[in-house]
C-alpha cells in the first residue's frame, strides 16, 4: 500500500512563489501518474495538475496553467508543483494523489479515479 506525504505549504504574500513536494513510500510510483488536487474555504475540490510516469505528457487546471509546474523525480518517488505569482484564490489545501494508469491524459481528470491521497499541505496567500 502506497501513502503520500506532502510538504512544502506555508504562508506567503501575493505574488510569490512556492514549491509543494509529495514522496510516496510503501511502493514505488514512478511506473504510475502522479497529480494534485487542492480545496479552498467553502469550494469544492478542484484538479490542479497531473504528470504522467515519464514526465512527458501533463495537464494543468486553466486556473494555474503559465504559473504552476509540475514535475517528477522518480528515483525519489517525489512530485513537485513549482508555483510562481501566487494569488489569494491559490490559498487552499493541496493534496497528492496517484493511481495505477499506465496512458497519459488528454483531458482534466475526475477526482474519483486516482485511489491514493495524501493527507494534504495548506498554503495561504495573504495581501
Amino acid at each position: 500500500q502506497v501513502q503520500l506525504v506532502e510538504s512544502g505549504g506555508g504562508l506567503v504574500q501575493v505574488g510569490g512563489s512556492l514549491t509543494l513536494s509529495c514522496t510516496a513510500s510503501g511502493r514505488t510510483v514512478s511506473p504510475y501518474p502522479m497529480g494534485w488536487f487542492r480545496q479552498g474555504p467553502g469550494t469544492e475540490r478542484s484538479f490542479v495538475a497531473v504528470i504522467n510516469w515519464s514526465g512527458s505528457n501533463t495537464v494543468y487546471s486553466d486556473a494555474v496553467k503559465g504559473r504552476f509546474t509540475i514535475s517528477r523525480d522518480n528515483a525519489k518517488n517525489t512530485v513537485y508543483l513549482q508555483m510562481n505569482s501566487l494569488q489569494l484564490e491559490d490559498t487552499a489545501l493541496y493534496y497528492c494523489v496517484t493511481e495505477r494508469y499506465r496512458g497519459d491524459y488528454y483531458d482534466i481528470p475526475l477526482a474519483t479515479r486516482f485511489d491514493v491521497w495524501g493527507q494534504g499541505t495548506q498554503v495561504t496567500v495573504s495581501s
